[in-house]
């Protein structure tokens, strides 16, 4: 499966499940984000504000504001005042008589004036001022990212960085923008932004294109979220992370067809990455996205770790000491031994005496090279897959379970002929096409 088509698949699937409330937004979120971006942006409302100000329109945009605002549209109002002693404006003497003697006709130092003045907040106003409010906080949130040497950036930002202090200059001195009042929370209204796309003035029909398009977004309009992927999604290793959230909402829709029940979709806990759950009367079913799945006493720990230093053998030896060494080093990250950490773990548990696994390792390759290094991976998963310590697979012969607890999945192999699932052995290996018919058949033989 090329990008387009991953994208494409992930696009419907995140507007299926995540926007629905069904799927935590923020394990998407975190997985689509650019590398280097802190927590803040660890939800899907960041991600799309940061996609939303990397837009070439939104550029174009504020390098055209500082002129533009010298034209701001307002409207004239009459507003008539009382004073006494001085005259402030045009005096309406129909008015200053009838005011006079309804309180003192004698006063004749009370007037009724009629002063003009500029209204600021008009619906196209409203319009530009929520739109340079997103702009302007998300530059603040994301300014030293911008000023960084990332590869997300684009270019026009890094040869103009002098556009946020442009930017940030408009949004608190300028005078016109002051002016307009702050818009509620539920403003603009879509009459407001219908008003400002009928204006005769680029800067408020562009404004009020460039809100509607960031509404869109947020609102999980299919087309917007395909743009929002493929525009976000710029990290060398996005292609194996755009192919491993594919497999995860395949696992979603497998186990739902397979059950005919829905999902109860747990939130992500600190330290957790349990994205899904369903129970019924006497099942459970949990599935993890690259964690080890510790919260269920799940751990993928070699044999030797357990050992005493004095019954290693010197290749033990070796791999003791560089796990000891990373630990040491990397003091914030948590290192497995020989084993990494499973890309997709389906668990699921019998409320009498059955427990069943499926490892799922992700590959976005078709070179044989890392096929093998997947199949070792996958295999390795198995063979140390412990359950509160005690090993899942005992018996030698069944160090990888039935052959149906260990999946691959690797890109699509053009031109190769390659075994049916009921030819394969010890686990099971699915093309990315492959994915969508083939893993309720997986699941079947687990279950």
């Amino acid at each position: 499966m090329n990008r387009d088509e991953l994208v494409a698949g992930l696009s419907e699937d995140i507007l299926t499940y995540v926007m629905h409330g069904t799927f935590p937004e923020q394990h998407i979120a975190s997985e689509l984000k650019p590398a280097g971006l802190d927590e803040r942006f660890d939800d899907y409302e960041a991600l799309v504000r940061l996609h939303f100000i990397l837009k070439p329109e939104v550029v174009d945009f504020v390098e055209s504001l500082p002129q533009r605002l010298r034209s701001v549209k307002t409207q004239t109002e009459s507003v008539r005042e009382t004073s006494r002693g001085h005259v402030s404006g045009r005096i309406s003497w129909s008015a200053t008589v009838r005011k006079r003697y309804s309180t003192n006709p004698k006063d004749r130092s009370l007037f009724v004036c009629d002063n003009r003045s500029e209204n600021y907040d008009i619906a196209e106003n409203i319009v530009l001022k929520r739109l340079l409010a997103v702009i302007y906080r998300t530059l603040e949130d994301c300014e030293r990212y911008l000023r960084a040497d990332y590869e997300w950036v684009t270019d026009r930002w890094k040869e103009n960085l002098e556009l946020v202090e442009t930017m940030q200059r408009v949004f608190e001195r300028n005078v016109h923008v002051k002016r307009i009042r702050d818009p509620e929370s539920y403003e603009p209204t879509e009459r407001m932004l219908e008003r400002a796309e009928e204006s005769r003035s680029l800067v408020y029909t562009e404004a009020a294109g460039l809100l509607r398009s960031y509404h869109e977004a947020l609102d999980a309009d299919p087309d917007a979220i395909a743009d929002l992927l493929e525009k976000t999604a710029i990290t060398p290793d996005d292609d194996e992370t755009l192919l491993e959230l594919y497999v995860l909402f395949q696992y979603v829709s497998a186990i739902e067809s397979l059950t005919q029940e829905s999902f109860t979709l747990s939130t992500i806990a600190t330290d957790s990455q349990e994205v899904a759950r369903m129970v019924d009367d006497d099942t459970e079913i949990v599935l993890y996205h690259d964690n080890s799945g510790k919260d269920h006493g799940l751990s993928f720990r070699s044999e030797e770790l357990g050992k005493p230093r004095d019954e290693l053998s010197r290749t033990e030896m070796v791999q003791r000491e560089t796990h000891e060494v990373l630990s040491s080093y990397f003091r914030d990250q948590e290192f497995r031994h020989v084993t990494g950490r499973p890309d997709v773990i389906v668990l699921e548990i019998n409320s009498t005496d059955r427990r069943e696994y499926l490892i799922t390792e992700v590959k976005n390759s078709t070179r044989p090279e890392t096929i093998r290094t997947g199949i070792k991976e996958t295999l390795e998963y198995l063979a140390f897959l412990r359950q509160d310590e005690e090993f899942v697979f005992e018996e030698s012969s069944e160090y990888f379970g039935s052959g149906w607890n260990g999946l691959l999945v690797v890109q699509d192999i053009d031109g190769k002929e390659t075994a049916s699932l009921d030819e394969q052995r010890s686990i099971r290996i699915l093309q990315a096409s492959e994915v969508e018919a083939r893993l309720q058949d997986v699941l079947e033989g687990v279950l």
